[in-house]
């Protein structure tokens, strides 16, 4: 057998392909959306990519299933309770996909979505009776079970979901030999759950011990803790989860509409219209000078995260790059199903050379530098309140970066409205979306939170 995880950092995604080295047959699991690692991979081992599996119609992102279908062929499959426009083979409990003598065999396993499903994989040199690995999905992750607070907008709730999550671990996955390998389609720092841990995979045996929702309780206990403090889902999950069903324009299709070189003119009359503009450089080049009423998200961050949390998801994009990441940052625009970049700015921020009046720049100030400052001042902590609770500075304000453009009007007038989160990301979005808004006294604290206390300055905490 032939198992290999891919791991996308940037949305913490795990996707998997499983082969038979006797018959050249794979399949492909939860796939990314850019597909060029898959079909490199089947070229270098000379495998024919003939399945594409959806653990369930994820929501964080634009899976590649129908890329794979098209550029090889596959057939694509999801389980029972799924419906969706392209062609495609259901699965239900005990449903083999035939790679040869390894096979995989699917359990249904709904409860972070209706559909969900478990493929097990059987590799008869490992054991003829028991699986090797279960490919969870986002039913079980490791240190975590699959939220099931997502679907509410389209009408099932979180305690419908909760019980069927119930009963998919203690009737299906719980009964699986402890030695099984648990392999998830998310690790830490995905919104799909609220405790993930960062390791690849761990056994049934291990999570039986040490996760927490899998420890004995009842029905009733389980709902209520596999609901509480769950972080705030983006806005384009939903539009995700809906787009995962489609028979959607190709990735490479939506490239080429996308990689547009607009002149200045161009883009300053599309931003008139209403375009977003999306500015990917680092904060740093950013705050120095940037396109007026331009956004901040930095590509070397949680960069698709924050656009899907901070951009319409129907309004044209333009962005502003680096020249050598200006494809990247139109990519992984498209990896969330943002397809609706209209192009980027030629020649980047040189563009402006002989427009002065058209170049902003954000303010910055240290940590220590804060106390110094004249007049009024206004801390705005961006920050989540979970974070704010575990230590804050005295007599700031906290809202948190995707309600802050919601919550505008709640932000006091002042002479300086300092910006800070944890360490400086988040911060610059949040300062260039205030200017954007029009405030004008607006100053990004550098290093964040992180440095105020690397300061020694002093912190309060929310008493519990």
């Amino acid at each position: 057998m032939y198992f290999q995880r891919y791991y996308l950092e940037c949305l913490s995604h795990a996707s998997y392909m499983v082969a038979d080295e006797e018959t050249k047959i794979a399949a492909v699991i939860d796939p990314q959306r850019d597909i060029d690692i898959y079909l490199e991979d089947a070229k270098e081992h000379g495998f024919e990519i003939k399945h594409v599996i959806l653990t369930h119609f994820h929501a964080d992102f634009i899976a590649g299933h129908i890329e794979l279908r098209n550029r090889a062929g596959a057939q694509i499959y999801i389980g029972s309770k799924g419906d969706a426009e392209f062609d495609h083979v259901k699965l239900s409990d005990d449903d083999r996909v035939e790679l040869g003598a390894v096979y995989l065999s699917t359990l249904e396993t709904p409860g972070h979505t209706p559909e969900g499903i478990t493929m097990l994989v059987f590799d008869p040199s490992y054991s003829v009776d028991e699986p090797y690995a279960a490919l969870t999905g986002d039913t079980l992750f490791i240190g975590d079970v699959g939220r099931p607070d997502l679907l509410a907008s389209i009408g099932v709730t979180a305690e419908q979901l909760g019980n069927m999550l119930y009963d998919s671990l203690h009737e299906k996955l719980l009964k699986l030999p402890d030695a099984t390998r648990i392999y998830p389609a998310h690790g830490a720092g995905s919104l799909c759950g609220k405790a993930l841990s960062s390791e690849p995979y761990s056994t049934l045996g291990e999570q039986r011990k040490y996760n927490y929702a899998l420890q004995p309780m009842s029905r009733e206990e389980f709902l209520k803790i596999v609901t509480a403090a769950q972080p705030d889902a983006p806005d384009y999950f939903v539009h995700d989860a809906i787009m995962n069903r489609k028979d959607r324009p190709s990735l490479d299709e939506s490239m080429k509409q996308s990689l547009q070189a607009l002149s200045l003119a161009e883009v300053l009359e599309r931003q008139a219209a209403g375009a977003q503009i999306v500015d990917t450089r680092d904060p740093i080049e950013f705050a120095g000078a940037h396109l007026k009423d331009s956004l901040n998200i930095g590509i070397d961050g949680k960069y698709a995260t924050w656009a899907g949390t901070m951009l319409n998801k129907t309004e044209p994009i333009v962005v502003i790059a680096d020249e050598e990441r200006v494809e990247e940052s139109i990519l992984r625009l498209g990896r969330i199903g943002f397809d609706q970049v209209v192009g980027y700015l030629k020649e980047g921020m040189d563009a402006l050379n002989d427009r002065p009046d058209l170049v902003a720049r954000t303010s910055r100030i240290t940590a220590p530098a804060v106390s110094e400052l004249d007049g009024k001042v206004v801390v705005l902590d961006i920050r989540n309140g979970k974070e704010y609770d575990d230590g804050h500075i005295e007599g700031s304000l906290n809202i948190p970066l995707n309600h802050l453009a919601e919550r505008f009007a709640e932000i006091p007038p002042a002479d300086h409205l300092v910006v800070h989160c944890a360490g400086g990301y988040r911060s610059s979005i949040g300062a260039s979306l205030l200017l954007k808004l029009g405030r004008r006294d607006v100053l990004d604290m550098v290093g964040g939170f992180k440095a105020w206390e690397a300061s020694h300055l002093p912190v309060v905490m929310t008493s519990a």
